[in-house]
């Protein structure tokens, strides 16, 4: 079973305008929201693949009843805290005139009360086992150490479950500092944890990559949006260019990516083969309105398109 982790959910808002322009009065074309939060992505990624899931994390509010609603008309297992506090609401502005570029306006979320955060890691400590991956995605609320991920990578890892994490900044370097199983910078998320402000090639990005397994983790994946992806594996890596395909939202394909590789692994699929099916759940994210996953069929369609190339 996967458990995905998302401390800080919210509802996501996407809305399309023709041409978007700062400042000035922008009428919204189309409008729809989704349950969202990375971890939540994931477990809708899972899902739709036909996998075993789990969402947990913190809800509140009108809005937390309605993700936690959503997520039970779609058949989505979910064991939420719910908290005092309102969960946040995220919009995500797609500019059609502009290649379907997206501008984000994520909220901070509520403030976490020290007994919600104790209900949500006994819940967690509860579900740890050799059987269980748990994912551990997007940012965390207000008032929660940064070192929340690390701090519950090793008690879960003490009961042998594998962590997968999705993070940047501080809750990434703390994260890899426990040594979670698999990590899944993007390529801006690696150079900012490595202190690199300047551009670099490929070659290098790979380089510094490696460094991460060094640090710990027994897997790195840094995506690289269109350009697809390297996925390290001790001393193996891989490569995969990606998919071309129509795209309407970028938005979720990371979490896509590190769902369906989640879903791979827990389902006894090989490294490689769990590689391809990320690719294509990634690229088929892309073609969905909003934040919703690809279809089980889909993926399957595209991973038929999926090269991934050893070079090393």
């Amino acid at each position: 079973m996967i458990i995905t982790v998302t401390m800080n959910p919210a509802i996501d808002k996407t809305a399309d305008v023709d041409n978007l322009r700062i400042g000035e009065l922008n009428r919204v074309k189309n409008i729809i929201q989704d349950a969202g939060g990375k971890g939540i992505n994931v477990s809708r990624t899972i899902h739709a693949l036909g996998g075993d899931t789990i969402a947990t994390g913190f809800l509140g509010g009108d809005a937390g009843k309605m993700i936690g609603l959503s997520l039970t008309q779609l058949n989505i297992k979910h064991d939420f805290v719910f908290i005092e506090g309102e969960t946040r609401t995220n919009t995500k502005i797609i500019d059609k005139s502009n290649g379907n570029l997206v501008t984000e306006l994520n909220e901070p979320g509520p403030d976490i009360l020290p007994s919600e955060l104790e209900q949500l890691c006994e819940k967690l400590e509860g579900y740890a086992s050799p059987d269980n991956i748990f994912v551990f995605s997007g940012s965390i609320p207000n008032k929660i150490s940064p070192s929340i991920y690390g701090q519950l990578i090793r008690k879960l890892k003490k009961k042998r479950a594998k962590v997968f994490v999705d993070a940047d900044g501080e809750l990434l370097a703390e994260a890899i500092k426990a040594k979670p199983f698999i990590v899944k910078p993007n390529r801006l998320e690696l150079k900012k944890y490595l202190g690199i402000d300047e551009d670099i090639d490929d070659a290098m990005l790979l380089e510094k990559g490696k460094s991460i397994i060094n640090n710990g983790p027994k897997i790195a994946v840094i995506s690289c949006g269109s350009r697809g992806a390297y996925f390290i594996n001790g001393d193996t890596v891989y490569y995969s260019p990606g998919i071309e395909v129509h795209t309407n939202s970028t938005v979720g394909a990371g979490d896509a990516m590190i769902g369906a590789l989640a879903y791979g692994l827990d389902n006894n699929l090989s490294f490689e083969e769990s590689c391809k099916l990320s690719i294509a759940a990634s690229a088929g994210a892309c073609t969905t309105i909003g934040t919703k996953p690809p279809t089980k069929e889909l993926v399957e369609m595209l991973v038929n398109d999926v090269n991934l190339i050893k070079i090393k």
